[in-house]
Formats: C-alpha cells, sequence, structure tokens
C-alpha cells in the first residue's frame, strides 16, 4: 500500500492589496478522498492559457521576480492599474491553480471502485499543480495500460476544445474551419479530429517547420505566413475547402 504523507507541496497565487502578483509553494494538509472521490498522485499538469489567466492575474511574465529561499521560493509580479481593478475580487485570497492533471490514484473514498487504485488517470476539476489532489472518480479518464503520466496530462481542456470547435462550427451551419494556431497543441489536436471526420480544416502557421510538422500529421491545407506566397495559397485554400 503507498504510504500517504500528511502535507504535501501546492503551488498558490496571491495578488497582494498593493498590487502584486506572488506565487509561491505552500505545504498545506493532503486531502482524504471523501465518499466517492479518489486521491491522485499529481505527475503531470500542462500549463493553459486560462492557468496563466489565473496564476498571473493579467501580469507581465517579463517583469516577474525571482525571490525567496530554495526550500520555499516565490515569484513575484508587479501589477498594472488596470489589471489591479480587473482582480479587485480576489486581492488578498490565496488561490490554488492548475485546471487539469494526471497521475495515479493512490486512495480511493467510500463508494469507489477499488479497481481504481494504482491506475494512471487524467482529471480535471482544478488546484492540479499540487503533489496530490482528490477528485470525484467521475472528474477522471482512467488510461489504457502503457499510457504515461505526460502523455495522459493534456486530457480535457484542449481535447473538449477542439471538439466543440467541430461542433459549434456544424451547429452554426459550416462545413470547414479556418485555425491561425495551427501548430500548437490544440491546433495538432483539430487537425487529426478534423481528418478523422473529414472536415476540411486550413491550418494557418507562421514557420516552415511548422507546417512541414503538420503535413508529417497528415494536415492537407496549410498556409505558412512568412511565405511570400501566403495570400495565394491562403485564397485556394478557402476557395478548396469552402472554411470561413
Amino acid at each position: 500500500m503507498t504510504e500517504i504523507p500528511s502535507t504535501m507541496q501546492q503551488l498558490r497565487t496571491l495578488v497582494t492589496p498593493d498590487g502584486t502578483v506572488v506565487l509561491s509553494i505552500e505545504t498545506v494538509p493532503t486531502p482524504p478522498p471523501g465518499p466517492g472521490q479518489v486521491l491522485i498522485r499529481v505527475e503531470a499538469a500542462p500549463i493553459n492559457p486560462s492557468d496563466m489567466g489565473l496564476l498571473l492575474a493579467m501580469g507581465d511574465a517579463g517583469e516577474l521576480v525571482a525571490g525567496g529561499t530554495p526550500e520555499s521560493p516565490t515569484i513575484t509580479i508587479p501589477l498594472g492599474p488596470g489589471a489591479i481593478a480587473a482582480t479587485k475580487a480576489r486581492l488578498g485570497q490565496s488561490m490554488a491553480a492548475g485546471n487539469e492533471g494526471s497521475g495515479t490514484v493512490v486512495a480511493a473514498g467510500e463508494g469507489v471502485d477499488a479497481a481504481l487504485v494504482g491506475r494512471v488517470v487524467g482529471f480535471f476539476g482544478g488546484e492540479s499543480y499540487a503533489e496530490y489532489r482528490a477528485v470525484p472518480a467521475a472528474m477522471c479518464l482512467p488510461m489504457p495500460d502503457g499510457v504515461t503520466a505526460a502523455q495522459a496530462a493534456s486530457c480535457v481542456v484542449n481535447p473538449f476544445t477542439a471538439l466543440s470547435m467541430v461542433e459549434n462550427m456544424r451547429l452554426d451551419g459550416f462545413t470547414g474551419l479556418v485555425h491561425t494556431a495551427a501548430a500548437s497543441n490544440l491546433g495538432q489536436m483539430l487537425n487529426r479530429i478534423c481528418l478523422a471526420e473529414d472536415v476540411p480544416l486550413v491550418n494557418i502557421v507562421r514557420r516552415p517547420e511548422q507546417a512541414d510538422l503538420l503535413r508529417a500529421q497528415g494536415a492537407v491545407h496549410v498556409c505558412d505566413s512568412s511565405a511570400p506566397t501566403f495570400a495565394e495559397d491562403l485564397t485556394a485554400a478557402l476557395v478548396e475547402t469552402g472554411a470561413t
């Protein structure tokens, strides 16, 4: 049986009344799994744009200052007047962050199948930037054997976003898509979904190596904005696909 420590480390974000974002690693109690919950030893967690919004509170990462000690490091970022006003509701509140993550189930609460213990799962529900996270079992996605935590870490935010883009396209009566961040993780997922569902997709990238990456994954229409023929390539792709 895995030994579970009574405390764990967790990344916290705080906006101080003087307009400074403070990121710190705090020691907090390890949460026990409640009824219907599992306790996950977090082994990987992605950083999505939505996570950056909470972590940095509209602060400029280029102005961050590292501080604290090796045992208790901190990062501080000054906020401008507009950001201070926009984050007024969270002033003085230390908040956990991380929308999704993955890891190994180490304990199961009442009413949860004990067979989940030892399984690698992806999960969502916030507070994933921590050593452990207790979440409802219904918010976990058990992975097939052989899938690592690193591979399972981005199993919610980007996939659901990409799927919703295709569904919203159909609901709005369109038949094709144009994506302007096509070489991103989200863009690569969207490309695979569109290929599988025969949805015309125009992929816009900014560098030749990004175009090569997508073409190696089967992308049909890739337009490189750094190419001298970008306007012509994009026009031809739009005409051929009917994408908007």
